[in-house]
């Protein structure tokens, strides 16, 4: 499972307080914290603490300078991404996000080809969120279609097929988990499927429980990454529990124990 840590994000009041003092201390703590719990990429955005692209090379340079995790530049402007871009230190990288709209996706698949980056694609276009599973799909496929004719391999996509809030859009939920599926069949090996996984609890009194069991039943399904808490200690043991139920990995009554030591730094 790829953890995509998503705390480094603006929208929390402590790092949109960071990013307009420019003081380094909140963003680092948890760099530092989402690393030690075994986060694969760091998800930097700036929300809506600045659109400014100056703030958001800053806010990189104090996540590099801090851990030697991969990050996840979270931008829809492209100014703010290019910038980023120009500021990265060789790590590995994923451009978050495109939409199937077709100017906007042409000019992210560009720049992931040229600096050699992943691509996270979310399933919406002109017309907006996607209804239905049908139309998550056909999204989809367009991100997957011009991303690999624009030179990059299954192994740099990611899928996003939108999580909606499961309070105000129950339905969605069950069409996320059918694009799941849909999107594993679009090549061997296939795409990243990944979702923002708080999305869906948001403003639910049982959130936590929510994106718990979402989790399992999408990893079943074939997710394989998520944008998500991974300070969530039951959340990851319950992402442990499927894989092995699933027979990605080999069981031992220390399943538990064998997990944390590998995602540990």
């Amino acid at each position: 499972m790829i953890f995509i840590g998503e705390r480094i994000n603006g929208s929390f009041k402590d790092i949109g307080q960071a990013i307009k003092e420019r003081a380094k201390e909140p963003v680092q703590d948890w760099a530092k914290k989402q690393a030690e719990r075994g986060a694969r990429y760091l998800d930097v955005n700036m929300g809506a603490a600045s659109r400014n692209p100056e703030d958001s090379v800053w806010l990189l340079q104090t996540v590099q300078e801090t851990v030697p995790t991969p990050i996840s530049i979270d931008s829809t402007n492209l100014e703010v991404i290019k910038s980023s871009l120009k500021a990265t230190d060789g790590r590995p990288v994923l451009i978050n996000s495109t939409t199937a709209e077709e100017k906007k996706l042409e000019k992210f698949v560009s720049l992931a080809a040229e600096y050699n980056t992943s691509l996270m694609g979310v399933a919406m276009d002109e017309r907006g969120s996607p209804p239905d599973a049908d139309r998550r799909v056909e999204n989809g496929a367009r991100i997957f279609a011009a991303a690999t004719e624009g030179g990059l391999s299954p192994e740099q996509i990611f899928l996003d097929p939108i999580l909606m809030p499961l309070k105000f859009m129950q339905n969605q939920a069950k069409s996320v988990l059918e694009s799941i599926e849909q999107y594993t069949m679009f090549s061997d090996p296939p795409p990243h499927i990944s979702v923002g996984l708080s999305n869906l609890g948001s403003k639910a009194s049982e959130k936590k429980l929510i994106n718990r069991i979402f989790l399992v039943m999408a990893i079943a399904k074939g997710l394989d990454a998520a944008i998500c808490d991974v300070m969530d200690e039951d959340l990851l043991n319950a992402v442990a529990t499927a894989e092995l139920i699933l027979d990605k990995e080999i069981y031992s009554d220390s399943y538990l124990k064998v997990f944390w030591s590998q995602q540990t730094l």
